[in-house]
């Protein structure tokens, strides 16, 4: 498979994975970063009327994820950890994240991602990821 046959492949399984039925992502692949983009919508939010953490957590997480995976043709890659840095509420707009590998081994990877919101940093975080032992063609999605 070529590197963007890989990348499109990726892009597709994260666009099938149920839970992203409900936040409705985009997502750009390469080898340098990840980019996923989700609008915001009222049900998304606390009761306050900003976003609720787990939507910061979910977005940086996937960006940096897919950066990871990116490097990873063969497997499905793992968050093992993952730290959330919540810099500025957001209540409406597009939320941004780009996830960048900033260390890579035979075993792991740590990518970060931040978030930004009408350009605005909002967010970032930083984890862990190792590879599973499920192949990446047996992942809902891949290769379709």
């Amino acid at each position: 498979m070529t590197q963007k046959a890989h990348f499109t492949a990726l892009e597709n399984m994260y666009l099938a994975a149920p839970i992203n039925e409900f936040y409705k992502p985009t997502i750009d692949i390469n080898l340098e970063e990840s980019t996923i983009e989700i609008e915001v919508r009222a049900d998304q939010c606390h009761s306050a009327g900003g976003i609720h953490g787990s939507v910061y957590f979910k977005i940086l997480d996937d960006a940096a994820f897919f950066a990871a995976n990116a490097f990873e043709e063969e497997v499905f890659v793992l968050t093992t950890s993952f730290t959330t840095y919540i810099t500025r509420p957001v209540s409406s707009g597009k939320m941004t994240a780009v996830g960048r590998v900033v260390n890579k081994n035979r075993t792991q990877w740590i990518a970060e991602a931040v978030v930004y919101n009408n350009d605005k940093e909002v967010g970032r975080g930083s984890g862990i990821f190792v590879r599973s032992k499920m192949p990446l063609s047996g992942a809902t999605g891949y290769g379709e």
